[in-house]
């Protein structure tokens, strides 16, 4: 039986979803990460939650036809015919086109085999522009999307697509070479890619800065078999970027700009406030005012430098109750963060948008954080402009990758909590869960929490000081 899941793996990479099947124990040597666990246990609620739009129709119907497996999330009957009428459930705000539409006409097409009439077939998904305000509104929350006519025609091409996988993945023979994963950038890679492309080196061209959306320039450097940063050919087309981070590799030297970062740094004031926030994605909106996916602000660290002899000062927030932090997180912020001074921050995009997301929700600190945006500064463009250029980035910005370079003392690696995604999923599982834990796995929980976010300021300030360092 081919499953609507390993039709969909085979899409992706036909040799990922042939080890899925014949080889498991390969397939699921490496554990899922809190993020994709967080994104199994998000389908899993929009998906239940979806289910009170139609009480009366049938969840989960299993279908089989002609050696294909098809469950199906929602089937409702017609109201006018013995037909009926399709719904896939999705926990995103928008369609994606390049997975979705294939899993409903799967499903569209398992359905009719198995001799059902089927009138109508839709996706529902979340809607980005709902704004909670009191109870859930369910037929706000979701957008369903009649596809009947889209899938009508996709249905010739899936049914061939579908013929395909089944025959290779009926291959009792292992398929021989490289997966299919070989043309795409490494953060597209499947679970299983050193496995099948066991030759391909650790770091090579796969790593180069935003690979993945240059089709052309890898699929000319994986056909001509060159897969080191050695090999890369010199009258190649490449960004400033991809040219720095190769450059800095073969001669394992440091690209600084000392004139250009002493023009940043400069331009700062203090007091210094270098800020951090932690957030929680929820994809139901669980407070007034937020809307499917918003971030929920449930704790930030700041770190205060008043002048270059001292040391910072550290405050931080930390919310542990069910309901919406973001008055108090506010008021902790105002209490902390004084009219003058450069705020900074890592890629603030991120902090940027929280805060006109918070001005939005409490009108009256609107002048606080329009006050903030004039002063924040994001300490990531000085990496981000190539004015510190570090073979250890590997053509990455990101303060996991710089600060073991420029401050080796300071580690991630130590801590229970390493990165924000696993923070957010913690800390949801700590307010959902609160009754259910001890006191003693609160505090430890609490403890990793606050180390976590404590290491990001400090980071900042650590690489602001050598930094600093450098041009004076």
């Amino acid at each position: 039986m081919l499953s609507k899941t390993n039709y969909i793996i085979w899409r992706d990479c036909h040799k990922n979803a042939w080890l899925k099947i014949h080889k498991p124990d390969i397939y699921y040597a490496n554990e899922l990460s809190e993020f994709e666990k967080q994104i199994i246990e998000t389908g899993n609620e929009v998906d239940l939650l979806a289910r009170s739009l139609m009480p009366s129709a049938e969840f989960q119907k299993k279908f089989e036809a002609d050696g294909y497996l098809a469950i199906t999330d929602i089937l409702h009957p017609s109201t006018s015919s013995e037909q009926v009428n399709l719904y896939e459930v999705k926990a995103t705000n928008e369609i994606d086109k390049k997975t979705h539409l294939h899993d409903l006409t799967f499903q569209y097409i398992v359905l009719k085999r198995a001799g059902l009439e089927v009138e109508s077939a839709n996706l529902i998904h979340l809607n980005s522009e709902y704004v909670r305000e009191g109870e859930l509104e369910l037929t706000k929350l979701f957008v369903t999307e009649d596809m009947t006519e889209t899938v009508k025609e996709m249905t010739e091409e899936v049914a061939a697509e579908m013929q395909l996988a089944k025959k290779y993945l009926s291959q009792k023979d292992e398929p021989k070479g490289p997966c299919d994963c070989i043309y795409k950038g490494r953060s597209a890679h499947c679970t299983t890619f050193h496995y099948s492309n066991p030759d391909i080196p650790e770091y090579g061209v796969h790593d180069l800065a935003r690979i993945g959306n240059s089709k052309a320039k890898l699929t000319e450097l994986v056909d001509g078999n060159k897969f080191r940063l050695e090999d890369v050919p010199e009258g190649l087309k490449l960004s400033d970027i991809q040219k720095n981070q190769i450059w800095t590799y073969l001669n394992d030297r440091v690209i600084i700009s000392r004139e250009n970062i002493s023009e940043e740094l400069d331009g700062l004031e203090f007091p210094l406030y270098f800020l951090d926030y932690e957030t929680f994605p929820a994809a139901i909106p669980r407070f007034d005012g937020f809307s499917p996916y918003n971030q929920i602000p449930f704790q930030y660290s700041l770190h205060i430098l008043k002048n270059t002899e001292d040391e910072p000062e550290h405050k931080d927030f930390l919310y542990t109750e069910k309901n919406d932090p973001s008055e108090a997180f506010v008021k902790s912020l105002q209490s902390h963060i004084g009219p003058k001074g450069s705020v900074i921050v890592w890629h603030k995009d991120f902090e940027c948008g929280r805060n006109d997301e918070l001005a939005s929700r409490i009108p009256s600190s609107k002048q606080f954080f329009d006050n903030i945006k004039e002063r924040i500064y994001d300490l990531e463009v000085i990496f981000k402009k190539q004015h510190h250029v570090h073979k250890d980035y590997k053509g990455s910005s990101s303060i996991k990758k710089v600060l073991p370079v420029l401050v080796p003392s300071l580690k991630y690696d130590d801590l229970p909590i390493k990165e924000g995604g696993t923070a957010a999923e913690t800390w949801n599982k700590l307010v959902a869960n609160s009754l259910q834990l001890a006191e003693d796995e609160k505090e430890e929980i609490i403890r990793n929490l606050l180390e976590y976010c404590k290491l990001d300021t400090y980071a900042m300030y650590a690489i602001w000081k050598e930094l600093s360092s450098l041009v004076t």
